[in-house]
């Protein structure tokens, strides 16, 4: 067994591909086509996981709230100080500011994506 990819629903699938692609550097793969969504698949160049964002064509109003079950999805950035100047350029504002995790011997952020799944990037030091 290997894990292939989970999914997430999207309510505006364009901004949330710029998201993932311009801001986190995933790349897309592919689209499938069904009769009542287009599914959006995004990787990186290092592993075969990728991130399905799916944008249902009856989505709510109001977007798609998610449970207290979910946390966060991971990336790892080579440079937090890079990534910053990056995100605060593409406009984005910190759930948590950048800071050292001595425990996990990293530095540490989190955001949100445009639907409000949490994001926790993270540099190795």
């Amino acid at each position: 067994m290997k894990i292939l990819h989970a999914m997430i629903r999207v309510k505006n699938a364009q901004e949330s591909i710029k998201f993932y692609s311009e801001l986190l550097g995933l790349k897309k793969t592919h689209e499938i086509k069904l009769e009542d969504c287009v599914l959006h698949f995004l990787k990186d160049d290092s592993a075969d996981f990728e991130i399905e964002l799916t944008e249902n064509f009856d989505t709510p109003e109001n977007g798609y709230q998610n449970g207290n079950a979910f946390g966060h999805f991971a990336f790892e950035t080579d440079n937090m100080d890079e990534f910053d100047k990056k995100f605060k350029a593409f406009g984005g504002e910190y759930l948590y500011e950048p800071f050292v995790m001595e425990e996990a011997n990293s530095k540490i952020a989190f955001i949100k994506d445009p639907d409000g799944n949490e994001i926790e990037i993270i540099e190795n030091l």
